[in-house]
């Protein structure tokens, strides 16, 4: 073979292995491309996939203990969670007098009214004196029917008097409840201080601490009670009454005889009051006789001198 010719064919030999090398450069470029994408990929599937924000906690409100006993326990404030809106807690009430013309007829109406709007009777009382005969009594009624039947009272007869009142309990309401939640959670305290108790004298201690708590959360209570009540119910303080005329008894008719003889018991009775009158007198009489006597010696005397003159 020429020589030539082995000189073209070593020259297309080297200038394939060099296209070889470079297309395995490039695919090894290739892969690490690849692989750089993939390793990215996942961080930014994970930062699509990472949760949301725990949302904020709710406002909490910071109760003091000021009315508690002293403890390690004690002396920590109590959280209660802030409620986002608050209902007004209004107490509606009134206070209505009527003139009726006939009570008994003015006692039906009122049991047909009460029944009629789901209202009740809480307290009642009746009385005759002065003329008048009069019916109290207080009546409870839902807040969405106070102004109606109000207004039916108006009905029984002559209004004499009406007078309405409000009273907005909104702060003492809530914070009556805030003081009985406090009190409820310094009771469950001082129990779990009771179960941790080893001596006798810190047992009768925490447990006359536990009676005071629990005697404070039910008077607490029964006034969070009271103030539910009165905010559910309406109050109306109704008085009607109805004159009674008194009549004049009449005058006994007397016999002949029977005037006779009172005319002779008054003319006694008119010679004794006479005497006793004149016996009643006797220091005028004296002063009289006094008088006259000093009178006389005094005209005697003069009557002497003139003789003697």
């Amino acid at each position: 073979m020429p020589t030539h010719t082995w000189k073209l064919l070593v020259l297309l030999l080297f200038t394939a292995a060099c296209s070889s090398n470079k297309s395995e450069q490039a695919a090894v470029a290739d892969e690490k491309m690849v692989v750089n994408e993939l390793m990215e990929a996942p961080s930014v599937e994970m930062a699509s996939m990472a949760p949301p924000p725990a949302p904020e906690a709710p406002q909490q409100t910071e109760i003091s203990g000021d009315d508690q006993p002293d403890s390690p326990e004690a002396n920590e404030p109590i959280r209660v969670t802030a409620a986002p809106g608050t209902t007004r807690k209004i107490i509606y009430h009134a206070n209505v007098r009527v003139k009726v013309q006939d009570l008994a007829r003015a006692n039906a109406r009122m049991d047909s009214l009460t029944r009629a709007f789901g209202a009740y009777v809480s307290d009642a009382s009746e009385r005759r004196e002065d003329g008048q005969w009069e019916h109290q009594m207080t009546i409870r009624v839902l807040p969405s029917r106070f102004p109606t039947l109000l207004s039916r009272l108006n009905g029984l007869g002559t209004l004499e008097s009406k007078t309405l009142g409000t009273d907005d309990v909104t702060a003492e309401h809530a914070d009556v409840a805030a003081r009985l939640a406090t009190k409820r959670a310094l009771e469950q305290r001082y129990i779990a201080l009771l179960k941790q108790a080893k001596k006798v004298s810190e047992m009768l201690e925490i447990e006359g601490k536990i009676g005071e708590v629990r005697a404070d959360i039910e008077a607490t209570e029964s006034k969070l009670k009271t103030l539910n009540d009165q905010v559910a119910y309406s109050t109306i303080t109704l008085s009607y009454f109805q004159v009674i005329t008194l009549k004049t008894p009449d005058a006994p008719v007397l016999s002949f005889g029977s005037r006779l003889v009172q005319a002779f018991y008054s003319g006694w009775e008119l010679c004794t009051n006479l005497l006793l009158g004149l016996v009643t007198a006797w220091p005028l009489w004296i002063l009289v006789l006094v008088i006259g006597w000093s009178i006389r010696v005094w005209r005697r005397r003069l009557a002497a001198r003139e003789l003697v003159s």
